[in-house]
């Protein structure tokens, strides 16, 4: 009874459903209808000035406007487009496109996804522009960043005809005037997508060639396959890679190989400061993940030594940040010239460019030992890092170095090299170093110190006439936008100590001028040895010239002071060492020894101008070993009580001289 009572009511909620939905479906079909039949030309103008008001730019629609949207996979033709360039930019075109067609998968587009079954361009011409003051044309955010890159989404057809591309970037130096072309012909079916063009990258010839997979059934679930060549001067790159979803440019992967002269001029393609270095060729795998580039497996070869690693870019910030952990198993020393504007030492078989070549015959006909090429400061501030890299076998032939580490960060146009270590034969050498070019002029400052090592391994004179051990530090700071400048304002304080070893007698008799003797120990080849008891040079440098504060040597039977300054603006050394027996000698010529000339190739000689009489050994010690105490701490502080230095200044209290 009680059913029999609702079935009437049900029954009238039905018709109303029915009626409703039958209504919704008249006003659809005529809505779709009207659709159909409509002039779409007539809405030419309210597409162009919505596409206008989210590109930020003019967009016109001049040529006819074909619509059909009575089907699951709805298209669009519209031909004569035009795209402007952005008010800053003037009244010319950023592109034009003499036909474009679209084709949308409806189901897709209802789930949220856009699919694309088909887009073709004809003849579309792109320029593309970028200011000095790093404004581009292609840039359509209007000002606000976004949150994350651009995203193609998947196309299943693609073509493209004869189509060009031109590039005017100021800030990297760039023209360029391509074709593009990807479209099946006759008798070649699922032609290739070609990219090519050719142009000048900072004033060198640059060549660009890229190709890809057919464009035709591209699928979103497929990877699609590419290729790149790029020619820019000396530099060359070639890449293999795969984007994993078509064409989502956000993530692709890729086998690179790099080579050229310098990889600083990878600056001007990448955007990324590196470092200038000897003729390079790498290998390695690139995978960009959105903002972050990575490079895995990187080897090869940069000058004469080795290099492998990782290193990483991440993008969208207000810097670059660039993380690499870098080793080499064999490094050439001299290969490190490069990164302070220099070049490796002249010689057969160094790999070096030809700039590097002429800058390397310029510093040896100048005799200069610190390079004067001018800092790029801007690359530095341009790039924040955080680099670590070891050597683990150094090759250098004139200095006992080992191995080493080093650890680099880079943030805001500040670099610290700390901690920084080189090990030798014996002996290490530990510290650190900054470049602060956050201001107007570049400022470097060094602390090193050099501890354990031998006399006769960095001064290795045959037959090791002088041995022991030695310790210094180094502590220097300057203003300049090169090393050579730098140094030539420089201020600071180097001191080097050797607290006990020995010298041949015969040596140490030159050292006092005592001709007779010493030449006659030498001409006997007397191999007899005496001690050294210290020996101490003391440096203060003020504005690029490094005084002697002291200079010290004391032997068993000879006591040697000396003064004199190093030049670090014209690297020339004058120097003045004055010996004194501790013994009577019955002949003997008190002529001081100088020591002069570029720093690179001074010459020895005897002031024979003056003769200095013979005596006053006592008072000479007290006066030189007072300021000992002073010095010594700033090396180490138990160096002046522990070492034979101490027996040195000890001595001088003996004789009552007033120690510090």
């Amino acid at each position: 009874m009680r059913l029999c009572n609702l079935w009437p009511g049900q029954a009238r909620a039905d018709r109303i459903l029915t009626w409703t939905a039958g209504c919704l479906a008249a006003v659809v079909a005529l809505a779709l209808l009207g659709l159909a039949l409509v002039d779409w030309n007539l809405a030419r103008g309210p597409i162009g000035g919505f596409a206008s008001a989210r590109l930020h730019r003019t967009v016109v629609l001049d040529g006819p406007l074909r619509v059909h949207l009575w089907s699951l996979k709805p298209w669009a033709t519209a031909e004569n487009i035009r795209i402007g360039d952005p008010a800053w930019a003037g009244p010319d075109q950023t592109a034009t496109v003499q036909r474009l067609t679209v084709q949308i998968e409806l189901l897709s587009l209802l789930r949220g996804q856009i699919v694309l079954l088909r887009l073709e361009a004809d003849q579309p011409v792109i320029r593309l522009r970028r200011d000095a003051l790093g404004r581009a044309t292609w840039d359509f955010s209007g000002g606000v960043a976004p949150k994350r890159p651009f995203r193609m989404p998947p196309i299943r057809h693609f073509q493209i005809s004869d189509g060009r591309l031109q590039i005017v970037d100021a800030a990297r130096h760039l023209r360029f005037d391509g074709a593009i072309s990807a479209a099946e012909r006759p008798g070649e079916p699922n032609r290739r997508f070609e990219m090519a063009g050719d142009g000048r990258l900072n004033g060198e010839p640059f060549h660009l060639a890229l190709t890809g997979g057919p464009l035709l059934n591209v699928s979103a679930d497929h990877p699609y396959p590419f290729e790149a060549h790029v020619r820019a001067g000396a530099t060359q790159v070639d890449a293999l890679g795969v984007v994993p979803k078509p064409f989502d440019l956000a993530r692709f992967s890729l086998d690179l190989s790099a080579q050229g002269p310098d990889l600083a001029d990878l600056y001007d393609l990448t955007r990324v400061a590196l470092p200038n270095t000897p003729p390079y060729r790498l290998t390695g795998h690139l995978e960009r993940r959105d903002r972050l580039y990575a490079i895995t497996g990187l080897a090869g070869r940069v000058g004469d030594s080795d290099l492998a690693g990782q290193l990483s870019v991440e993008t969208g910030r207000a810097r670059p940040l660039l993380k690499a952990d870098l080793v080499s198993r064999s490094l050439d020393f001299d290969d490190l010239a490069t990164l302070f504007g220099g070049a490796p030492a002249r010689g057969r078989g160094e790999t070096v460019s030809a700039a590097q070549a002429a800058v390397g015959r310029r510093m040896a006909a100048e005799r200069r030992l610190l390079p004067d090429t001018t800092l790029n400061v801007e690359k530095i501030r341009s790039l924040d890092a955080e680099v670590t890299f070891r050597a683990d076998s150094i090759h250098a032939p004139n200095l006992p170095l080992r191995s080493g580490a080093v650890r680099i960060g880079l943030d805001r146009g500040l670099l610290n090299v700390d901690p920084l270590s080189l090990q030798l034969a014996q002996g290490r050498v530990a510290g650190s170093a900054q470049l602060d070019a956050r201001g107007a002029v570049p400022v470097t400052t060094v602390d090193l110190r050099l501890t354990g090592a031998r006399l006769e391994q960095l001064i290795p004179i045959q037959g090791r006439p002088l041995t022991g051990a030695v310790l210094s530090r180094v502590r220097l700071s300057g203003e300049g936008d090169s090393v050579h400048r730098a140094a030539a304002h420089a201020h600071g304080e180097i001191l080097v100590v050797s607290p006990g070893g020995e010298i041949r007698e015969a040596f140490a008799e030159l050292l006092g001028v005592n001709v007779t003797r010493g030449l006659g120990l030498l001409w006997s080849k007397d191999q007899g040895v005496v001690p050294i008891r210290c020996a101490v040079a003391d440096f203060r440098a003020v504005n690029g010239q490094l005084s002697a504060n002291q200079i010290v040597f004391d032997t068993g039977p000879v006591l040697a002071t000396g003064s004199g300054r190093i030049d670090l603006d014209r690297e020339r050394i004058d120097f003045r060492i004055q010996g004194r027996s501790k013994q009577p000698r019955l002949v003997r010529a008190l002529a001081p020894i100088t020591v002069r000339g570029p720093i690179l190739s001074p010459k020895i000689g005897v002031e024979t101008g003056k003769v200095v009489a013979q005596g006053g050994i006592s008072v000479l010690l007290a006066a030189v070993a007072t300021p000992l105490a002073a010095v010594l701490p700033f090396l180490d502080p138990g160096l002046a009580k522990d070492a034979a230095c101490g027996a040195l200044i000890a001595e001088a209290r003996g004789r009552g001289a007033p120690v510090r």
